[in-house]
């Protein structure tokens, strides 16, 4: 049976706060904490209550009604008002936005205990209960918009008098809970990461609770807030909603228990029939079309559209997920996923990613419980048609092909393409399938993410490059794993069987040396790895002669870039700023790339309470991310001596100069690719068949010859020849 409760009418608008108040407050003194104008006001004179009236327009009380000076009581026609509202401002003007033309004033409204800025429009609000409405906010044919006196606007929090149990968590990244966190407003990537790893630490745990729980206090009685200029309009229901400025809501079915952020300079839009329950949403998101999202948060510039559903999941910054469901997933930013018949769940996903259509990671349930949890490092593209199977992990730039793939798999070499060979039975991996045979894509990907990120407030550190040092170091493990498997190829042929018990250590150096000097014979060998399926086939590594060398280049590359970029004024100079480089691991917090023993002084200083709350930790995101220029300096001179095998004692001003000429070589190879493999497409007579020659193809697709970015890695090789010689020419080497 419903419980439908009866009380007098007197008391509609009043007895906001259903707790015990403190000694010596009303039930407003949240709201006028909240509401700076709350001096501005004055009661109503006669002569306006009679305007009132006239205009049919009711109170229970005209007394508890407070205008401001410049109040116009023609501007407020057929409205009930119950309890304390104030007024501000009502001129005789229309406001307009997107050819929506209103007159200033109320309208047709039901208002119970709401505070107005100046020259507010609300027309057919049929219920609007406990808001703070800001300056020039249009609210326009709205059934319902009210606040609750628990309500906790998205926040994973629990308030005076309420159960546990009625907290909001997110299940991010596995499907039963185990690694489930409390949302706040402002929580950055890197704070999920952090929260959602480490769980065999209690201490470190309950510090992130503890951050979440002293962010917001468990009084009852605040009041939602809309910010100024936002226009709301043909909404259904909108209830425990605050809004940020600007923001612009139209034809939603369902807001609730909400923080929607927005700004002048990052306004935040809400579109026709969407859904949303217990989330955040970050300043400059677009939500559109039929959307459903229950209990998530969209970091800043995040797009959700076209009847996408995102559960139990946080979209890290400037991603977009479209038409499809994604579930229990942390995704970090710059993350795509356009397709209805694409799929995502039970995932950490690090950032610059690509989910095409058919793909489907996650509740193929092929255990005996919960799906378990994928972990994809920077550069994810699942293929068309892709079902992978949980726990499987993917190095940096890892793209699949087409195919199920029916055990878990452990993909350790980067810039990768895994393929299934239903027809040997085989998995088959090629190392470096970027940099062979689509240099295009991958380049233009660091691009654009780049261009695209429209963060107005870049606390994390975003790196985008693909040659950074989470890639790099899997390039080193990735070399490793060659030599190994070359040097097994190798020894397995009858020939070639060793009259001794050899060593791994034996073993990679006889894998190095044929990859270095025998590129030939070693692209005759069947190279298998063990390790990377959980299966009893057969797993080959392709094109490893190629591959092999490239990573050595692309290392060195790294290095050199990273020394001309360090602007050092001196040889000198640059040897006393590298004198104690090393190399070692480094982590993806939330897109922003951390040492190994950074990570573990960060969370020692959370621990010991150095670091005590979210606004804390965030203030050491920007301090790791001025440090990272200079860290990633020392990782990149590491990694060029230990490539080259010199050390850094023997490290001379001619050594350096050859290794400068030969990045020219280098970045001329991938500039090459670049167009090489783009113009692919304009060759190719089945992309030319559908047009009627290739002048028709130009108009439609554009010329390879005006292609912009094509033209810019152009540009910005020249630079960096110049750059080079510049560099070798002061530094006298």
């Amino acid at each position: 049976m419903n419980k439908i409760q009866k009380k007098p009418l007197s008391s509609l608008g009043y007895n906001f706060i259903e707790t015990p108040l403190p000694k010596g407050k009303d039930e407003y003194y949240l709201r006028n904490e909240q509401w700076s104008r709350k001096d501005q006001y004055r009661k109503l004179t006669a002569y306006e209550v009679e305007a009132l009236v006239r205009n049919d327009n009711t109170s229970d009380d005209w007394n508890t009604i407070f205008v401001s000076e410049e109040f116009n009581p023609q501007l407020v026609q057929h409205c009930h008002f119950y309890g304390m509202v104030r007024i501000g401002k009502l001129e005789p003007y229309f406001l307009e936005f997107h050819n929506l033309r209103l007159p200033v004033g109320l309208y047709n409204s039901t208002i119970c205990a709401c505070d107005f800025g100046d020259n507010v429009v609300v027309h057919n609000v049929n219920y609007l209960s406990h808001y703070i409405i800001g300056n020039e906010v249009i609210l326009a044919n709205i059934n319902e918009m009210a606040t609750t006196d628990y309500a906790k606007f998205g926040n994973g929090i629990v308030k005076e008098a309420e159960q546990e149990s009625g907290r909001i968590w997110l299940e991010l990244c596995n499907e039963n809970g185990g690694r489930r966190v409390m949302p706040f407003d402002g929580m950055l990537p890197g704070d999920a990461y952090l929260w959602t790893r480490n769980r065999d630490d209690e201490q470190l745990q309950q510090q992130f609770k503890s951050f979440t729980e002293k962010q917001f206090d468990k009084k009852r009685g605040y009041y939602g807030m809309v910010g100024d200029r936002c226009v709301i309009k043909n909404c259904k229901m909108i209830k425990d909603v605050t809004i940020g400025s600007d923001a612009y809501l139209k034809g939603a079915n369902k807001l609730k228990n909400l923080t929607i952020n927005s700004s002048a300079e990052a306004s935040s839009q809400i579109g026709e029939g969407c859904e949303m329950v217990n989330g955040i949403v970050g300043y400059g998101c677009r939500v559109f079309y039929g959307v459903k999202a229950v209990r998530f948060v969209m970091a800043s510039h995040s797009q959700l559209k076209y009847g996408a559903r995102l559960i139990n999941s946080y979209l890290g910054n400037n991603a977009t997920i479209s038409c499809c469901e994604v579930l229990n997933s942390l995704i970090f930013p710059a993350h795509e996923q356009h397709h209805n018949n694409s799929f995502l769940c039970a995932a950490l996903i690090m950032g610059q990613s690509n989910m095409a259509a058919g793909a489907t990671i996650g509740s193929n349930h092929n255990s005996r419980g919960a799906d378990g949890e994928i972990i994809a490092a920077r550069g994810f593209w699942p293929g068309l048609c892709v079902s992978l199977k949980h726990n499987s992990s993917f190095a940096c730039f890892t793209l699949i092909s087409k195919g199920t793939y029916t055990s878990e798999l452990d993909i350790s070499i980067p810039f990768s393409l895994v393929v299934n060979d239903e027809h040997e039975n085989r998995l088959k991996i090629m190392p470096g399938y970027w940099f062979m045979y689509n240099m295009y894509a991958i380049a233009r990907n660091s691009w654009k993410y780049v261009d695209r990120d429209k963060r107005t407030e870049k606390i994390q550190h975003i790196e985008y490059d693909y040659l950074a040092p989470d890639s790099v170091e899997e390039m080193f493990n990735g070399l490793a794993i060659m030599e190994l498997a070359t040097g097994e190829a190798w020894y397995r042929l009858e020939e070639n069987a060793p009259k001794k018990t050899l060593t791994e250590k034996d073993i990679r150096k006889k894998g190095k040396e044929l990859l270095l000097n025998h590129p030939d014979e070693v692209a005759r060998l069947t190279i298998l790895v063990k390790g990377m399926e959980n299966s009893s086939r057969e797993v080959q590594l392709l094109k490893v002669h190629k591959a092999y060398p490239l990573y050595r280049e692309l290392i060195a590359l790294y290095g050199i870039k990273n020394i001309l970029a360090a602007d050092k004024a001196s040889f000198a100079a640059l040897k006393e700023a590298v004198k104690s480089a090393k190399r070692g691991a480094w982590h993806n917090v939330g897109g922003q790339l951390m040492k190994a023993e950074t990570l573990e002084q960060l969370k020692t200083r959370i621990k010991k309470n150095k670091i005590s709350n979210w606004n804390q930790l965030h203030d050491a995101y920007i301090e790791i991310g001025e440090a990272y220029v200079d860290d990633k300096l020392q990782h990149a001179f590491a990694s060029l001596l230990e490539i080259k095998e010199v050390n850094i004692k023997d490290f001379t001003g001619e050594q350096l100069a050859s290794w400068l000429t030969d990045s020219v070589g280098t970045m001329q190879f991938l500039t090459e690719q670049i167009r090489r493999t783009r113009e692919k497409d304009y060759k190719n007579p089945f992309r030319q068949m559908t047009y009627g020659n290739m002048k028709e193809m130009n108009a439609v697709i554009g010329s390879l010859e005006d292609n912009s970015f094509i033209n810019q890695t152009a540009t910005e090789l020249e630079a960096y020849k110049q750059k080079v010689q510049k560099t070798i020419r002061e530094w006298e080497l």
